[in-house]
């Protein structure tokens, strides 16, 4: 398992964000040499978790729970078929673009330590946006990836430094429970009775999905 690329996205006005000024930061690239990986603060305060991105819509983006944001180059290759066009490291807007593993399938609250230094705890999958449809330029974008479930992972910072691309991922936690980024993205999204067993991941989880998922116990008495 390894860090394919670390990609970097910088201010940019689109057509398609909405963002009141026009602009996004979803066009990553990947770069050369080592960033560093700290957490940014609070969600609505603090931006990306990586050196050098740049998050433009912090109500929706950034912030502890979600500084990092990882795809399986593999999900790439199996959209790249789909789609029957090629798919760039960072074309998802993800900061990291990894090699053998299994993102999607990673379990909340699961650790990976890349490099040796950094350790990155997973917290939920990414919901997909008006933006996102705009950057991939796919008809009914948001639709089908949400259909496949398949999301990719944001990520909290336990221990910050330095990554680069090329660093090895280790998986150095798995807790004890059977709630992956996928059940919790389709918890969310298009199966909402799943959302009780979401509970299973405790704080590990995305502090809004676990309040929709104690949200939904209550009223369902589950």
């Amino acid at each position: 398992m390894k860090l394919l690329s670390v990609n970097l996205g910088h201010r940019k006005s689109a057509p398609y964000t909405d963002h009141p000024e026009g602009v996004t930061g979803i066009d990553k690239q990947p770069f050369d040499g080592p960033v560093r990986v700290a957490a940014p603060g609070p969600k609505g305060t603090g931006g990306s978790g990586v050196a050098g991105d740049t998050v433009c819509s912090l109500r929706h983006h950034g912030g502890d729970d979600q500084a990092v944001y990882a795809v399986a180059r593999e999900d790439l290759d199996a959209w790249e078929r789909e789609l029957g066009r090629p798919l760039t490291n960072g074309g998802f807007g993800e900061n990291l673009t990894t090699s053998g593993l299994d993102v999607s399938g990673a379990l909340i609250g699961e650790r990976w330590r890349i490099g040796g230094v950094v350790v990155l705890e997973v917290t939920s999958g990414r919901i997909p946006c008006r933006t996102f449809q705009g950057h991939v330029g796919e008809k009914q974008w948001v639709k089908r990836f949400t259909a496949k479930a398949a999301p990719g992972a944001y990520l909290r910072v336990i221990e910050p430094g330095e990554i680069r691309a090329g660093d090895a991922v280790e998986i150095v936690h798995r807790p004890d429970h059977d709630v992956t980024v996928a059940l919790q993205f389709r918890a969310v999204t298009t199966e909402r009775a799943l959302l009780p067993r979401l509970l299973a991941a405790g704080a590990a989880l995305h502090p809004e999905s676990l309040e929709a998922a104690h949200k939904y116990a209550a009223q369902h008495g589950s």
